[in-house]
């Protein structure tokens, strides 16, 4: 009779521990898009606005409107309650407190997805961070592939999630010579005159290939150099392709000093090199296909975007401009 009673307690207490563990194991995808993200939670027995809270570390006072719900009518059983992704829970960087633990959030990928798409959807994350998070070496992502795209931070006392909890990679600094313009004062016999001089910071580093994240451009055009062709001249393979049509241009920091010139093309695979001629001048460049044109609607009559290094050592600017593309 004692047996008996010792294995119905012990059932008892694996039935109650169950839904915490199923809590810890489940995997944590993320719904919708741009700045309303949100994860998916359905209630079990006993579970509360209170509770729920506690699970996903954010105010029930912003659950409950956030499902045009009523905080004191509480919740029902396998209810799904949407649960806002903000900034005291979700992080795309490495911002956890010290009582917290960060835990993967996954998106799922959908047919033709690229990284740059969900780099778009998901709070323009940089696309280095995308294939940091998430081991991949070359940017290629597979249909059905579930893939980080940031993380939930939870309170590690008070979330059953914190078990899953991992450290956000994060990538090696670098040092960057910044140019300042030399101060010049009057001099002073018999004084030293003081002038400002390149200093010095450190950023985290990214890929060569994504600095089209970066939205500033070089400040000052007039130190892109003669590369003949650019960097990737060398690598350029003409597989007999060819189209015409307008070229846009994107802001970068890249190309200005190395002649490493970039571009987004519907056509061409990514990584491919393709040579971009401007009709006017005749003039001929080799630019690296990052990814795919943004489905966006000042891309549709455009043939190919590039940046804006490249379109300089074109003699176009920044304004659009008639161009033949061989690949």
């Amino acid at each position: 009779m004692a047996a008996c009673k010792l294995i119905f307690k012990n059932l008892i207490f694996i039935i109650i521990l169950f839904p915490v563990c199923a809590r810890a194991q489940e995997t944590l995808m993320v719904e919708g898009s741009g700045g309303n993200l949100y994860l998916n939670h359905t209630t079990a027995a006993k579970e509360n606005f209170y509770s729920i809270g506690r699970l996903y570390n954010i105010s029930p006072r912003e659950i409950a409107p956030y499902n045009n719900l009523i905080l004191e009518k509480g919740v029902s059983i396998g209810q799904t309650i949407r649960v806002p992704l903000k900034a005291v829970n979700f992080t795309q960087t490495n911002s956890a407190g010290a009582e917290e633990v960060t835990v993967p959030l996954y998106h799922k990928v959908e047919p033709k997805e690229t990284l740059y798409q969900l780099s778009t959807n998901y709070n323009k994350v940089p696309v280095a961070s995308l294939k940091e998070w998430n081991n991949l070496a070359d940017g290629a992502v597979n249909p059905g592939k579930d893939i980080i795209v940031g993380y939930l931070k939870v309170k590690k006392e008070l979330s059953s999630f914190a078990q899953k909890g991992v450290a956000i990679p994060v990538g090696k600094t670098e040092v960057i010579k910044v140019k300042e313009p030399v101060v010049k004062k009057e001099a002073t016999p018999g004084k030293i005159v003081p002038v400002t001089v390149a200093e010095t910071k450190t950023e985290p580093v990214k890929e060569k290939e994504k600095e089209i994240i970066a939205t500033t451009p070089n400040t000052d055009p007039t130190v892109n150099k003669d590369f003949k062709g650019g960097a990737f001249k060398s690598i350029y393979t003409n597989t007999g392709k060819e189209e015409s049509g307008i070229a846009g241009v994107f802001k970068s920091m890249s190309g200005w000093d190395d002649g490493k010139y970039y571009c987004l093309h519907n056509s061409a695979s990514q990584g491919a090199v393709v040579k971009i001629t401007n009709a006017a001048t005749g003039i001929y460049i080799y630019a690296k296909v990052l990814d795919v044109m943004p489905d966006l609607k000042q891309n549709n009559e455009l043939a190919v975007r590039l940046s804006n290094a490249a379109a300089d050592a074109l003699g176009a600017g920044m304004s659009n401009f008639n161009c033949t593309i061989n690949y």
